[in-house]
């Protein structure tokens, strides 16, 4: 429990001040702010927080022409006391035996008080002056106050004489008793003597000097301690610790030199606390005050300084008991003669509770019949209770807005700003933003606060947890102020919900097959078109077929997850193998590595990344021959192939062998009837001419070195105007030296079709264009780790371009075609043949102006078509 001379304020105090008014007097019916009013043996003033913004205040006492600035050391020397709440509402207490309150017979005291009120300039004052009459006449023979910055105790002047009489004197003061008019005491106190317990005696001066006040009235004997002084000292009464005031004075009186013994004790504690209730604890018997026995006569309780009657603490549901050794005063937590305040300690947000009971008792000195009162105004403050504000979140995701609501807090908090994901915004700024920022106000005169955000909103994160629901995030920090201290503490607050996603479409596969390839629908829904296909392999191999799958996936790829699939497994029509009557084997074999025949010198004739064909000799490549019956069997394997000795069949140590067994029947015992006749030759026998295939390929370098390319997945590709595009034509898995490949016709096109206009040559008649500015250059092909054959290889560069048509761009991409031809040099050559760029004297390698481009066929032995992918013009 902390006694309220801790906070009390006067001249460093800062009080609330609202306006200006005029100097004025005012009495108790005043409207202006400015309320007086007698409260028995002292006078209060109240001060509004209307009057109170954030001024400066000073309290002068009036003593007639004169006024005294009232320190914190003079108020509690000369009775004055101050208590202001947070928010500026001010209480002045005056003791009616204050020093400077005019007394007129102990009956009638008039008290005059000014406020100095200072804005920022110092030389904005405004000025308060208020005057209270209050008469009192219900004076007991000893009043004992305890008020929160001092104690002060007064005898009836009738009593102390009688009390006086008899009474001898102290033979340790005979030096100050020697000459009493020394001390300046003729008339009323002399000297006092203070025990600590052990007795200090000083004069009059002295006393004052030390922050005592001493004074006679026409019928009373009044003295006044601070707390916590030299001469007062603690002691514990039936448990609760109380401090004491014990001095004997001297003071002349008509008869003579008299001395009487006062004390006052005041209690510093015996509060205890409940969650909901304040019990205050007095001493019933306040020993240091009590020489005898006593009966109660009066008791009473009040709040500020004021009684309450019976029917005033019921409504409060106030009780005012005793037991053995206490009087016991029950406040509820929260009874509306208080307040809460509202603190933050390490972000954490707490209240307490404070009110300012009074306790009167009146009691009766059994052997003397003399009353005391005794008086004591007791500020209560509660320890700081944990209030953590409760989150309500009201969030209905199918309205697809988050909703909270925040609280409850007191009415001294308010809401500053939100830290949203993406900053810090005011209240003002949310609600500009499209949030809806709100206060809401209780009947208990507390407060809430709401806030609504829509799904959508930049500052909401969401995700997908799972197939077909959405969660959405919304981490929040309030930023809240606790007034007028400014005090700021935040509340982190995390909202999530989640939403099916209604609407949303299941993506599905659907694929058949021909005789040749797979055919694959998708219906992507509503996921895009995200979809990954693993390569067609190749499951099972027979005589006259392949059965191969293609394995297709639908990807969520922000969450890897598989939303459909399709597994398709068709089986395609292969000749696997073939025997020729002349002794000759062909056979095709899937291709997973390198293959070869039990003799690992016999490899394919021809090969890709799919399939391995193989010609040999049923009497080569290790091929084994066995009768039955009437036939007899030729029988080779297809191995994978291993570095090892030449010829040597083996199997790898690690992998899983590969084998795929080929075999021919021929009949041993058939009768043919053959006929023959002769006839003379006009020519030599020839064999027929046969065809195969030849494959060519066109790429893009990436440089001049030709060692890097574009692949396919890297297309279109993005070039600067003018910048060098370097193709290169190759004839692919060909060693035959005899061959030449020869760029007879390369142009350039605006859309992918080869056909399409309009078109511009690259190369013409396998030379470049002439008429073109920027004229196609050749570079020269030489045998490297990678080409093996440079006559297979063609390589030129073209600056890039771009189409247009009355100066504007038609479209800022090219594609580059190529009509390639390939040669046997040991041919009569004609044509292209004659070499890149090679032609008869005077023959003209340009085309004539006006001349279009024929439509190539496609059905030429020799010639192959090649295009490249789109190359788009870049713009910056």
């Amino acid at each position: 429990m902390l006694r309220l001379g801790n906070i009390l304020l006067w001249m460093a105090a800062v009080i609330i001040l609202g306006q200006a008014r005029p100097n004025v007097k005012l009495n108790s019916q005043s409207s202006s702010g400015l309320r007086s009013d007698c409260a028995a043996n002292v006078m209060r003033l109240s001060l509004d927080k209307a009057l109170a913004v954030g001024n400066q205040l000073e309290v002068e006492a009036i003593n007639g022409t004169k006024h005294i600035l009232l320190t914190p050391s003079m108020a509690a020397q000369c009775g004055y006391s101050m208590e202001s709440d947070p928010w500026g509402n001010t209480r002045i207490y005056t003791s009616l035996m204050g020093c400077f309150v005019d007394n007129k017979d102990d009956a009638t005291f008039n008290v005059g008080l000014r406020l100095q009120m200072y804005g920022e300039n110092p030389s904005d004052v405004v000025s308060h002056d208020v005057s209270q009459t209050c008469s009192y006449t219900r004076w007991a023979s000893r009043e004992i106050l305890c008020d929160r910055n001092y104690m002060e105790v007064s005898h009836h002047m009738a009593n102390l004489d009688a009390e006086a009489k008899g009474q001898t004197r102290d033979s340790k003061d005979d030096k100050l008793n020697a000459n009493p008019e020394a001390s300046g005491a003729s008339q009323g106190i002399w000297k006092m003597t203070f025990y600590t317990p052990e007795p200090v005696a000083m004069v009059l001066q002295e006393a004052e000097q030390a922050g005592y006040a001493a004074k006679t009235t026409s019928s009373r004997l009044v003295m006044r301690s601070p707390y916590n002084t030299a001469e007062t000292y603690s002691e514990d009464v039936a448990g609760v610790p109380m401090e004491v005031f014990r001095v004997s004075a001297y003071y002349m009186a008509p008869q003579g030199l008299n001395v009487v013994n006062l004390a006052a004790a005041c209690p510093k504690g015996g509060v205890l606390f409940t969650e909901d209730m304040i019990s205050w604890h007095v001493p019933r018997r306040v020993t240091p005050l009590l020489d005898g026995s006593i009966t109660v006569s009066e008791m009473h309780m009040g709040i500020n300084g004021q009684r309450l009657d019976r029917g005033q603490m019921a409504a409060r549901r106030y009780r005012l008991s005793t037991t053995d050794f206490h009087i016991v005063v029950e406040i509820p937590v929260g009874s509306p003669d208080g307040y809460y305040k509202s603190h933050a300690p390490d972000d954490q947000y707490h209240i307490n509770y404070f009110v300012e009971p009074m306790l009167e008792v009146v009691w009766r000195a059994d052997d003397t019949q003399d009353d005391t009162r005794y008086k004591v105004l007791f500020p209560i403050m509660t320890p700081l209770m944990p209030q953590p504000p409760q989150v309500q979140d009201d969030t209905v995701p199918e309205t697809r807005v988050f909703s909270v609501l925040l609280g409850t807090f007191l009415h001294d908090v308010e809401l500053r700003n939100i830290t949203f994901s993406t900053g810090v915004l005011t209240v003002e700024e949310s609600n500009a933003k499209g949030f809806t920022v709100q206060e809401h106000s209780l009947a208990n005169g507390a407060k809430s606060f709401s806030l609504q955000v829509p799904f959508d909103a930049d500052v909401v994160s969401k995700h997908n947890p799972e197939r077909m629901v959405t969660s959405y995030f919304l981490p929040l920090i309030f930023g809240l102020i606790i007034l007028p201290e400014e005090t700021h503490f935040a509340l982190p607050v995390d909202l999530q919900a989640s939403l099916q996603d209604v609407g949303e479409c299941y993506p599905s596969f659907a694929g058949t097959c021909d005789q040749n390839q797979f055919y694959i629908s998708v219906k992507f829904g509503s996921h895009g078109s995200n979809f990954k296909a693993i390569d067609a392999v190749f499951e099972l191999l027979t005589s006259e077929s392949v059965k191969s799958r293609i394995d297709l996936f639908l990807l969520d790829r922000a969450n890897d997850w598989v939303l459909a699939d399709l597994y398709l497994a068709c089986y395609f029509p292969l000749k696997a193998t073939e025997c020729h009557p002349n002794g000759t084997m062909t056979a095709v074999a899937v291709k997973p590595s390198q293959l070869t025949l039990k003799d690992q010198s016999c490899t394919p004739q021809f090969s890709d990344d799919r399939f391995a064909y193989f010609a040999f000799s049923v009497d080569t490549c290790g091929t084994t021959r066995t009768f039955f019956d009437n036939y007899m069997m030729y029988e080779n394997e297809i191995r994978l192939s291993y570095n090892n000795t030449k010829g040597a069949a083996n199997t790898s140590p690690v992998d899983p062998d590969y084998r795929q067994t080929i075999s021919c029947f021929y009949v041993v015992n058939e009768t043919q009837t053959v006929a023959f006749s002769a006839k003379p030759r006009t020519y030599e026998p020839a064999a027929e001419m046969g065809t195969g295939h030849l494959m060519v390929q066109m790429r893009l370098a990436q440089d001049p070195s030709y060692e890097l390319f574009y692949q396919a997945e890297d297309y279109p590709v993005v070039k600067y105007l003018r910048q060098p595009l370097y193709f290169e034509v190759e004839l692919m898995h060909s060693t035959d030296p005899n061959l030449v490949l020869i760029a007879e016709n390369c142009w350039a096109t605006l859309h992918e079709d080869r056909t399409s206009l309009p078109s511009w040559d690259i190369i013409v008649d396998s030379c470049e264009n002439r008429d073109d500015s920027y004229a196609t250059i050749f570079h020269p092909v030489v045998s490297d780790s990678r080409v093996l054959v440079p006559s297979h290889i063609k390589r030129f560069s073209v600056k890039m371009f771009t189409f247009t048509k009355d100066e504007e761009v038609l479209k800022d991409q090219i594609y580059v075609h190529c009509d390639a031809v390939i040669c046997d040099t040991s041919s009569q050559a004609d044509g292209s043949c004659r070499g890149q760029c090679v032609h008869p004297p005077g023959q003209s390698y340009s085309r004539p102006a006006g001349v279009k481009r024929e439509r190539r066929s496609t059905d030429s032995t020799r010639q192959r078509q090649i295009s490249s992918g789109a190359i788009i013009l870049s713009n910056l």
